[in-house]
């Protein structure tokens, strides 16, 4: 079949005179073929006009179609129950002629933004290797449409909270703010709706004021809108994870901050020139950043445990003794905790991991020593020198008597030093057999073993005489 240009030319060399013999010789062609496109007169191609064999069964087709839940292979085994064979691909063809099961095409398009009209903001869950073991991470990502400058974070888990610190950072590191800011239909900042309805969290309406932009969300399942910061996580995941080692968190996003100025600064092909240098244009249209940016917390109110301590996300934080049972404040900041009792600023903590179950006690919070023991008496130290029983009575005696003890010591050692010591040993001993400790007692024995031999003590006999 001739082509447009050929019949277009066959019907031009007709009009200018030439016969069908010369021009099917110029243009190469049969004589038969020139013959046709005169005949006809047009220049267009006809369109071949074939009988399809399962026109007949088009609207049998759709309710097979529907019936088996698009499900080709088995409209064609139902066909073939009715008697209609056809072959698989014959039908495939035949529906997409007839857009049976397809979705109209629509056109795509290219979003064009100026010099600080849009930021696009994101996260997406990301598995990598912190510390030597794999971890979950949430990997957030704010782009500058125009210039494409990026920066990119990860935390292990994303709230309001953190989803604060970040926007924060990343404006400070653009320098300022676009008019506005897209984002997905998450419930971090997204207080119910989606796209055009969406309505935003009031204190992020407010954190956006602050800033000179206003967060809106693209329709759901629109993530074409958004395309700028999606298409980052995917260079991310293949470009920055693989062939680097992280020690823990804060090594991350170190090396990706670096990454981030390394990308920033890198010339890319289809803007035809780097980020940065775009960024130069750019950034004098941004909203300018405030001259006092407040540093971003979360507020907590905790009591102080009859430990002294508070307990924040599993984590527990040492507080001065004088405020147990009291209420505080805690102002949980990216990196610090920050405990106020009313306005006055009590203690300032380095933050733990989230969920580590950790405590931290500081040096001026740990508990007072215990005063050392005080010597001991010098009529202790004699009475253990001279034997063991003594020793031992001398343990029992301070056992008994706790810091009362001195007292009953240099009672034993008067009697030491008024009798005999081997009847002193003796007596003690048999008193230890016995758990005795009263010393007028033990003293009584060694008076009744010394009896005659140093005093002489009446008898019955002298008292009748």
């Amino acid at each position: 079949m001739l082509n447009l240009e050929t019949r277009t030319a066959i019907l031009r060399l007709h009009r200018e005179g030439h016969g069908r013999k010369k021009i099917a010789s110029i243009l190469g062609v049969s004589r038969n073929s020139v013959r046709r496109v005169l005949r006809s007169g047009e220049a267009e191609v006809p369109s071949l006009q074939r009988t399809e064999r399962l026109a007949p069964h088009i609207e049998r087709i759709r309710e097979l179609f529907a019936a088996c839940k698009g499900n080709r292979v088995r409209v064609v085994e139902e066909l073939a129950a009715e008697g209609i064979e056809v072959p698989y691909p014959t039908l495939t063809a035949f529906c997409r002629r007839h857009q049976i099961g397809l979705k109209p095409k629509q056109r795509v398009g290219q979003y064009h933004f100026e010099p600080g009209q849009e930021m696009q903001h994101d996260t997406s869950p990301h598995k990598v290797e912190v510390g030597g073991r794999m971890r979950s991470l949430q990997c957030a990502s704010l782009v500058l449409c125009y210039s494409r400058m990026r920066y990119a974070q990860c935390f292990f888990r994303w709230n309001r909270f953190l989803a604060r610190v970040f926007l924060t950072e990343g404006i400070q590191y653009f320098g300022g703010a676009t008019k506005d800011c897209m984002l997905d239909n998450s419930n971090v900042i997204v207080l119910r709706g989606t796209g055009k309805n969406a309505i935003i969290v009031p204190a992020m309406v407010d954190f956006g004021k602050r800033f000179g932009t206003t967060f809106i969300a693209h329709e759901k399942g629109d993530a074409n809108r958004s395309a700028h910061v999606e298409r980052g996580f995917h260079t991310i995941e293949n470009n920055f994870y693989p062939g680097r080692t992280f020690a823990d968190l804060d090594d991350l996003n170190a090396q990706l901050l670096e990454w981030c100025d390394k990308r920033n600064g890198s010339w890319t092909r289809h803007l035809r020139a780097s980020p940065r240098e775009l960024f130069a244009s750019e950034v004098g249209t941004l909203q300018p950043l405030p001259l006092h940016i407040p540093e971003v917390y979360d507020l907590h109110h905790r009591r102080v445990d009859t430990e002294g301590y508070v307990r924040l996300h599993t984590n527990r934080y040492s507080m001065p003794e004088t405020l147990i049972g009291r209420r505080v404040t805690v102002h949980e900041h990216r990196r610090k905790l920050r405990v106020f009792d009313g306005h006055q600023l009590i203690v300032e903590h380095g933050k733990l991991p989230h969920g580590s179950g950790r405590r931290q006690t500081l040096l001026e919070h740990r508990g007072r020593r215990k005063p050392l023991p005080p010597p001991p008496l010098p009529e202790e130290t004699t009475l253990r020198t001279v034997a063991p029983e003594l020793g031992v009575l001398v343990d029992a005696l301070r056992k008994y008597h706790g810091g009362r003890a001195a007292r009953a010591v240099r009672r034993l050692y008067r009697i030491y030093l008024d009798y005999p010591t081997e009847v002193v040993v003796a007596a003690v001993g048999r008193a230890l057999e016995f758990g005795l400790l009263d010393l007028n007692r033990v003293e009584r024995m060694v008076l009744r073993q010394i009896a005659g031999d140093f005093f002489h003590l009446p008898t019955k006999e002298d008292d009748d005489g």
